[in-house]
């Protein structure tokens, strides 16, 4: 009997093992703590599936997607019209959290805070602004003691939606920047070493004295990097948090119809400045019905579930009035 018992659980775990469902996908390393946890406690509830997430910036997951060779995709920058239509198939583009991005630094000899301003920003990554005492830093954080150490600045070396929502920002706020260089997944940097993914610029931080980059901050709060908070429209100081993000997304009075939007630079003396959507990139139409059913499952459960579990990973939840606009598009995925 107790054979028997045992034929039939193996055959059962085989059985489920035959019937498990996948999805494959790829994109961006701005939300991927929080997309590893989803479908994992996704994977709880439903034990045959399986989606599997390649963190590779949002560069690879756009061009993954345009090469058929993912089910669905992840970006923090919205498509623009030109690479809608190199994708092989009518997609979604849905806001799932938001996040901002941080300038992460490591200065041995400050221990406080610093505070950064645009053009500080700019100059730095602009190659204008070279040493750690230069006038445009010592100025905000007066009784700081600065070194005259030379800046190494880092940046990404991947096609990057991070990047976009950095260099989107200096775009808003940098003449120059926007002349010189613009924005994009992937620029031309004036200066500057690379690192790839968010977790490779914040390696080379941590690593490096002296150094900055931009992440996003769960990377810095994981690697316990400081980062300092930058001037916003309102030419308050603020720091990234919850509360400062989606005060960013507040912003907002009325959510486009394909949800492009950005929201860096907004105004609102409590908006963190360097703030943004992050988006999956989902098809309209599947050839599988089986996989467009998961797909819009998963959706349901991370609107009506997966929010509350992004404030414990310092994302923050979409607007309720965004979540709703999305629900209603879940309805044309089939």
């Amino acid at each position: 009997m107790r054979k028997l018992l045992a034929l039939v659980l193996v055959l059962m775990c085989a059985m489920a093992a035959f019937g498990a469902d996948s999805l494959n996908a790829a994109g961006a390393t701005f939300p991927y703590p929080i997309y590893s946890k989803w479908f994992s406690e996704y994977n709880k509830v439903h034990p045959n599936v399986q989606i599997n997430y390649q963190s590779i910036g949002s560069g690879g997951g756009i061009r993954q997607l345009q090469e058929g060779t993912v089910d669905f995709g992840a970006s923090d920058m919205p498509l623009n019209d030109e690479q809608l239509r190199q994708m092989p198939m009518p997609i979604f583009q849905l806001p799932t959290v938001l996040g901002s991005v941080v300038p992460a630094y490591n200065v041995a000899e400050v221990k406080g805070e610093l505070k950064f301003t645009a053009q500080a920003l700019a100059g730095i990554y602009l190659g204008q602004i070279k040493t750690w005492n230069d006038q445009a830093i010592a100025s905000t954080n007066p009784g700081v003691s600065l070194p005259n150490k030379p800046i190494v600045v880092i940046h990404r070396s991947d096609g990057s939606g991070t990047t976009f929502v950095f260099t989107d920002y200096l775009s808003k706020v940098s003449p120059e920047w926007k002349t010189k260089v613009g924005s994009n997944t992937s620029v031309n940097w004036p200066v500057g070493l690379g690192g790839k993914g968010n977790e490779g610029v914040a390696g080379q931080v941590r690593q490096i004295d002296g150094a900055i980059g931009y992440v996003e901050l769960i990377y810095a709060l994981q690697n316990k990097i400081p980062f300092g908070s930058v001037r916003n429209a309102s030419g308050v100081f603020v720091k990234a948090s919850l509360q400062s993000t989606t005060a960013a997304a507040s912003s907002i009075k009325g959510m486009t119809e394909d949800f492009r939007v950005s929201i860096t630079n907004a105004p609102g003396k409590d908006a963190y400045p360097i703030s943004t959507f992050t988006y999956l990139l989902v098809p309209r139409q599947w050839k599988d019905g089986a996989k467009a059913k998961i797909m819009t499952d998963f959706l349901t459960w991370m609107l009506d579930r997966g929010q509350s579990m992004v404030q414990e990973l310092d994302y923050a939840p979409l607007p309720t009035a965004v979540a709703q606009k999305e629900r209603t598009i879940l309805k044309q995925i089939h």
